[in-house]
Order: structure tokens, then sequence, then C-alpha cells
């Protein structure tokens, strides 16, 4: 079985202005280390004048690829906020770049820290972000003159119905949490008399948004 985790939404960008440094975070969903260096490659080359790229990420369901670069600033001061800021939210296969133009005044290690993490969390909210919740993907197939209800009873069930084939007899796709696989089953036989079959067909991730505060 899947194991839930959670990642990134999608791509987001944030920026925030510190002391007249502009700190531009970046943030991509990745699915390996090879699609982050990649991704990492070509902000840099769109930032090739900034003074700083940094970045942190987290790869795999259990986070066990973790890597970060301060690229140039105080050792611990840019990429390790980065990165932290991805762990707190127990985010994984994401990557946060933060690139920075160097405004004239020095921020201190303390100010780095703060403005690279701020600028890596900026990023991550705007992206937003998704549970991925591991699901079990089933046909249900009945006769037409059991369809109609069929399908109104799973939708008022609260069931997640992916597609529909009609052919000789009709074929619903649907998407099940593991809990509610056994009262679903009931459900159809209590409404069709046993007169349905049904089978797996996968296990899939089905995305549930929730807020990052």
């Amino acid at each position: 079985m899947f194991e839930m985790y959670r990642t990134a939404a999608g791509m987001g960008e944030a920026e925030i202005v510190v002391k007249k440094s502009r700190f531009i975070g970046r943030t991509y969903p990745t699915a390996s280390s090879a699609e982050a260096e990649e991704r990492l490659s070509v902000v840099r080359e769109q930032f090739h004048d900034a003074n700083h790229t940094v970045f942190g990420y987290v790869i795999g369901v259990n986070g066990l690829t973790q890597r970060y670069s301060d690229d140039g600033e105080p050792s611990g001061t840019a990429g390790i906020p980065v990165l932290d800021v991805i762990k707190k939210l127990e985010l994984v296969n994401v990557l946060v770049t933060v690139t920075r133009y160097f405004g004239g005044t020095l921020l201190g290690r303390g100010g780095l820290v703060r403005a690279y993490g701020a600028a890596g969390k900026a990023a991550l909210v705007a992206a937003g972000a998704v549970r991925r919740v591991p699901c079990e993907q089933y046909s249900v197939t009945v006769d037409y003159g059991m369809s109609g209800k069929v399908e109104n009873e799973l939708r008022r069930a609260g069931v997640q119905i992916a597609a529909t084939e009609y052919q000789a007899d009709v074929m619903y796709t649907v998407v099940l949490h593991p809990e509610q696989r056994q009262s679903v089953y009931s459900l159809l036989q209590e409404i069709t008399a046993d007169g349905f079959l049904w089978e797996i067909e996968d296990e899939v991730y089905v995305d549930e948004p929730f807020v990052i505060s």
C-alpha cells in the first residue's frame, strides 16, 4: 500500500525585501534528486546576475534524501533555514530555492537566517500544499436498470466517481479510502440485491489540500 505524504500543490513564487536586499523564493514539486538538480540549474541560469541562489530539498516519501546549499553565504545562514522550513512543515518531494540580490547592507547571521527562512516559507505558502492520501480504485459494473439508483446512492455516500463507461452494462470507476471499502460494498449489495460486479483496479493517490500556517 502507498504511504500518505505531504507535498507542494504546485509551483509557487514569492519575494520579500529586507534592508534593500531582494529575496526571491520559489517552490517546485520534485520527484527525484535529478529533477531537483535540473530545476536548480534552470533557476541559477535565470538569475545568473544574482549574488546568491541557495536551496533546500527533501526527496522520498520518508524524506530520506535531503540536501541544501548556502551558495557562498556564511555557513548555516541560508540553505539550512530553507531546508528547515520544508522539514518543519513535514513536506517531501519538494525543492525550494531562494535567490538574493544584495541591497548594500549586511544583515548579520541572524538576519540572514530569518530572511532566507521567511522567503522560503513565503514561496511554500504561494505554492500551497496537499496531502497525498493512498486510496483504492475499483470498477463497479451494473445493468442499465440499476445504474441511475447506483450512481445517486454512490454520490450521496460521498464516493468519488472518476469515470463512467456505457457498454453492454454500465461501469463506474470509483475511488475509495480504505475505510470506505466495506461500507460501499455493503451499500452496493443492498441496492442491487447482489447484482453487481466489483473489481479492484489500482492503488492511487488522492490529493487533499491543506493550509500552510
